[in-house]
C-alpha cells in the first residue's frame, strides 16, 4: 500500500510538472543506486518534497514537521513514507526511526533548515549531520530553485515557473567515534549546506552565500 501511494503520487506529480511548469532535473547521474543515503536539500516551498520525490529516482522516506500530521493528512503522509518530527531537531523518536532505516540501507530526504526559507537559506540544525555520523550514510546534496512563489497548498496542483532540481555529487562526513561536541556538529551541518548552496543561484544562498569550494573532504 505504501509503495503504491508513493508511485501513484509521483506519477501524478510528474504529469502536473510537465503540464504546467518548465521543470528540469540536473545531475541525475550523481544519484547512487542504493542507500544508506541522506538526500539533503534547501527548502523554499511546500512543493519541495514532491520535487525531490519525482527528481531523485530512489524510494525515499521523509522527515516532516509534526504539525502536518493532523486529521486525515497524517494518514496519507505516513502511507507516502513520511515520519513526524518536531522542528527543534531534538525529536528522539524521529532520530531513532531515521537511524534504523539508514542502517537497513534506506534512503531519507530531509531539509536541514527545518523550515521554509523562500528568500534565502537559513542556518541548518545539526540533526542531519548527526544522523550521517552515527550511520555513516552517504549524503546527496540537492539544490532546489524556482519554487519560492508556490506558497499556498492549492498552487501545488498548478505548479508554474522554472523549477529546477540540481543534484550534486554524493559525499561522506569524516568518521567520528564517541561524543561529538555541538560546535563541531554545527560546523559539519554548515559544511553540508555549503554543498547545497553551490547548487542554487547566489541570491538564494542566504546565510551560506560565502561559498568558497568543497567544505568537506570526499
Amino acid at each position: 500500500m505504501t509503495d503504491l501511494v508513493y508511485r501513484t503520487q509521483n506519477f501524478l506529480g510528474r504529469c502536473l510538472l510537465r503540464g504546467f511548469a518548465n521543470w528540469r532535473v540536473e545531475g541525475i547521474e550523481n544519484v547512487p543506486k542504493h542507500g544508506p543515503l541522506l538526500v539533503l536539500a534547501n527548502h523554499l516551498s511546500n512543493i519541495d518534497p514532491g520535487l525531490l520525490a519525482v527528481g531523485v529516482p530512489l524510494r525515499m522516506r521523509f522527515i516532516a514537521k509534526s504539525s502536518l500530521f493532523k486529521w486525515g493528512v497524517g494518514f496519507y503522509l505516513r502511507k507516502y513514507g513520511a515520519f513526524p518530527a518536531d522542528r527543534n531537531g531534538r525529536d528522539l523518536e524521529a532520530f531513532r526511526w531515521a537511524r534504523d532505516l539508514l542502517r537497513r540501507d534506506g534512503v531519507i530526504a530531509m531539509f536541514p533548515e527545518s523550515t521554509r526559507n523562500p528568500e534565502g537559506m537559513g542556518r541548518a540544525i545539526p540533526g542531519a549531520a548527526l544522523l550521517a555520523i552515527r550511520t555513516r550514510a552517504s549524503i546527496l546534496p540537492v539544490g532546489i530553485s524556482g519554487s519560492s512563489h508556490i506558497r499556498s497548498l492549492w498552487r501545488m496542483f498548478f505548479p508554474t515557473g522554472n523549477l529546477t532540481v540540481r543534484i550534486g555529487k554524493p559525499f561522506s562526513l569524516p568518521e567520528i567515534d564517541g561524543k561529538v561536541e555541538r560546535e563541531e556538529l554545527q560546523s559539519l551541518a554548515d559544511s553540508i549546506m555549503y554543498r547545497v548552496a553551490d547548487l542554487i543561484p547566489k541570491d538564494l544562498r542566504g546565510v551560506y552565500a560565502q561559498f568558497e569550494g568543497d567544505p568537506v573532504d570526499k
